[in-house]
């Protein structure tokens, strides 16, 4: 229910600029991103100078990143990652700067970085939320980390971390529940 509310409030904000060209390509028969489709028809559509492009998708390195929003300004573009929550958190930032860096490394110019968060009704249903000196300070720490994700990525055994409370926080890891019955069976053998 609550990832159906902010995907329809994600939705809902891809028109807060107008007209505007969505990048999402499913995979043929599936609602299965096409990733390296997006990548394309993103190119396409910066080499056009779109001025709206929403889901506009870059890979670096095998490190890939959807931004919600992108708006053309006349140095390059700004960047609207929308989450539906009241207020900025500190993890939005991070995963922003994560994107910046991306696009970054895929020569896009990109000026400030927005955060959108919901308003306080319908009339106004969109806060923009500037995060760009945040955001952008994440690249070194990003670029220093990475190459060690993209390693691990690689080995041809699992990792090994101990259950704690990286598992929910920020979020729940998409791995919770393959984690946490692996740590049953252990325990019960």
């Amino acid at each position: 229910m609550r990832l159906d509310a902010g995907n329809d409030f994600g939705d809902r904000a891809m028109a807060m600029f107008g007209e505007y060209e969505e990048m999402t390509v499913y995979r043929p028969g599936t609602t299965i991103p096409d990733t390296k489709a997006m990548v394309e028809k993103t190119a396409e559509h910066l080499a056009k100078g779109t001025p709206v492009i929403c889901e506009a998708a870059f890979i670096y390195y095998n490190n890939y990143c959807a931004v919600d929003i992108l708006r053309k300004t006349e140095t390059g573009y700004d960047f609207y990652e929308v989450k539906n929550a009241p207020m900025v958190y500190d993890q939005f930032i991070r995963d922003a700067g994560f994107q910046y860096y991306i696009m970054n490394r895929c020569k896009l110019n990109i000026g400030k970085i927005f955060i959108v968060t919901h308003g306080e009704d319908e009339e106004n249903p969109f806060v923009s939320n500037d995060v760009t000196v945040k955001a952008k300070g994440y690249a070194k720490w990003i670029n220093d980390n990475i190459w060690d994700l993209n390693r691990m990525q690689k080995q041809p055994e699992e990792v090994q971390i101990e259950i704690g409370e990286q598992c929910t926080k920020p979020y729940e890891c998409w791995y919770y529940g393959y984690c946490h019955h692996l740590s049953e069976v252990e325990v019960n053998e």
